[in-house]
C-alpha cells in the first residue's frame, strides 16, 4: 500500500531538492567521505548499525575532554555536569517515545539486554510451568533466546505466530493463540530481516483484552518510525542507540511505571541501592533500581545528541525520503533476472532483502564490497524466518536518511557484475 503509492510518485523524487535535504544530511556524517577499495563508500548496512553524525561524535568527545566524571552522588563540579548531561538525555528519550515519565526510561547496553532484563526480572518472578509466551516467526534471536532460557528455568512454553509468504504476520492465527495461559506477547515492531511493519497497535489491543502485557522489540523501528508508547499502549519497548545514529553499547528499556515498580532488580551493585547492610539491602527508586554500576555515561550523552539530531530533521521528511528510496530500489532490482525479494509486505520500511539464483549471499556481499557497496549477508539472526522461506541466508540492503538514489544505482550495477562473474 505504502510502496504502491510511492511507485506512482517516483517522478517527483529529486535528491537535490530542499524537500528531502539528503545532501545536507550527508554532510553531517564524516565517514561517508570514506573510500573502500578505491571506490566511494556506499553504506547500505544500516539495519546492522547506522553511521554517526558529527553532533553525536562531538558530544561524546566533549564529555571526555571537559566533563569526564562519574554520575550521581558526586558533589564536585565535573560530576554535577556529567550527571546533568546524563539525566538530560533521559528526558530527551522520554519525549522521543512519549513516555509518561523519565522514570520509565531505563538505560541498558542495547535491545538484547533490555529483553533479557524483562525475561529475568518480570518473567522469572511471575511465570510458572504451563504458562505461555507468544513470539512470531520473524523474531530476531535476541527476542527468542532470552525466552527459551526462561522456558528452561520455569517450564513456560513458547507459542509462535506464523507468517505468510509476503512476510506478514497472520493476525487471525495470533488471535487464536491468545488464551488464559498466555502471560506475555513479545514481537518485533519492524522485522530486521524484511522491513515488515507489524500491526502492533492491533496486536496490543487484542492482547490487552486477555489481560496480557506486550513487549515490543523496537530496534528496527526507532530510527524509521515515530514511536509513541502511550498511543501504542505497549507495556515494554526496547531499542538500541546504535541503530538510531547514536553510539554502540547503549540502549533503552521503556516499561510502564507500575510494572517496573513491581519487578525485582535485574543486577545488584552501586546506584541501584538506597542502603546496604549485611542484614539486607533497600533498593533505589526508578529508574535507578535497574541501573547497577557505572553506566555508559558517554554513550547516554551521545544518544541524547542523536535524539536531538533526528528532532532537527523531523520524522515526516525522513520517512518520505526513505520510503521513496525503498520504492525506487524495489523497482530497480525487480528488473534483475534471477533476483527474488524476500519480504514483500504491504507495510514495510527501508530494508530490501534478496537472493540471487545460484549465487550464495556471502559471494554477493564480497563482490559488492569490491565496488564499495556495504551490505549485510547471512541469516540476520533470524534463522527460523530463513527456514520458513526455505533459504539459508539473504543479501540485505538497508537504507537510512543519508542514502541516495545514485547509491541505489551503484548497488544495482554491482549486482549485475556479480551475475556476470558467475555467468548468470
Amino acid at each position: 500500500m505504502i510502496l504502491d503509492n510511492l511507485f506512482q510518485s517516483l517522478s517527483y523524487y529529486d535528491e537535490s531538492s530542499e524537500k528531502y535535504g539528503v545532501h545536507s544530511w550527508r554532510a553531517d556524517f564524516p565517514i561517508l567521505e570514506t573510500s573502500v577499495h578505491g571506490k566511494p563508500l556506499v553504506y547500505l548496512d544500516n539495519a546492522a548499525t547506522t553511521q554517526k553524525p558529527l553532533a553525536v561524535i562531538e558530544a561524546e568527545s566533549l564529555y571526555y575532554r571537559h566533563d569526564n566524571a562519574n554520575v550521581h552522588r558526586g558533589v564536585h563540579l565535573l560530576s554535577q555536569r556529567a550527571t546533568d548531561a546524563f539525566e538530560a538525555a533521559r528526558f530527551k528519550v522520554q519525549h522521543l517515545i512519549n513516555a509518561v515519565s523519565p522514570d520509565e526510561i531505563i538505560f541498558v547496553r542495547g535491545t538484547t539486554e533490555a529483553i533479557n532484563l524483562v525475561a529475568q526480572s518480570y518473567g522469572r518472578s511471575r511465570f510458572k510451568a504451563g504458562d505461555e509466551i507468544i513470539l512470531s516467526r520473524m523474531e530476531h534471536h535476541s527476542n527468542i533466546v532470552p525466552w527459551q532460557i526462561l522456558c528452561e528455568q520455569t517450564g513456560v512454553n513458547l507459542r509462535i505466530i506464523p507468517i505468510n509468504n509476503s512476510g506478514e504476520l497472520e493476525l487471525e492465527a495470533y488471535n487464536q493463540l491468545l488464551n488464559l495461559r498466555t502471560k506475555l506477547v513479545a514481537v518485533a515492531h519492524v522485522s530486521n530481516a524484511m522491513g515488515t511493519i507489524n500491526p502492533v497497535r492491533a496486536m496490543i489491543d487484542l492482547a490487552h483484552v486477555h489481560g496480557v502485557p506486550v513487549l515490543l522489540d523496537g530496534a528496527q523501528a526507532i530510527a524509521h518510525l515515530p514511536v509513541d508508547v502511550q498511543s501504542l499502549d505497549c507495556d515494554f519497548y526496547a531499542f538500541s542507540g546504535h541503530k538510531l545514529y547514536g553510539p554502540t553499547g547503549i540502549g533503552v528499556l521503556f516499561g510502564k511505571a507500575a510494572l517496573l515498580e513491581a519487578m525485582p532488580p535485574y543486577q545488584g551493585g552501586g546506584d541501584m541501592i538506597r542502603s546496604v547492610s549485611f542484614d539486607g539491602t533497600t533498593y533505589n527508586t526508578l529508574p535507578y533500581k535497574f541501573e547497577a554500576g557505572t553506566p555508559n555515561i558517554a554513550g547516554v550523552i551521545g544518544l541524547g545528541a542523536a535524539v536531538d539530531y533526528l528532532a532537527g530533521i523531523g520524522f515526516d521528511a525522513l520517512i518520505e525520503h526513505e520510503l521513496a528510496l525503498l520504492a525506487y530500489a524495489t523497482q530497480s532490482v525487480s528488473d534483475i533476472p534471477g533476483l527474488r525479494i524476500i519480504g514483500n509486505a504491504l507495510e514495510k520500511t527501508a530494508i530490501l532483502s534478496f537472493v540471487l539464483e545460484g549465487i550464495h549471499p556471502h559471494d554477493i556481499g564480497t563482490i559488492l564490497d569490491r565496488h564499495g557497496v556495504a551490505i549485510r549477508t547471512g541469516h540476520h539472526c533470524t534463522m527460523p524466518l530463513m527456514e520458513h522461506f526455505g533459504i539459508a541466508a539473504t543479501a540485505r540492503a538497508s537504507f537510512a536518511l543519508y542514502n541516495t538514489r545514485t547509491e541505489v544505482d551503484k548497488l544495482v550495477e554491482a549486482i549485475y557484475h556479480v551475475k556476470e562473474l558467475f555467468g548468470r
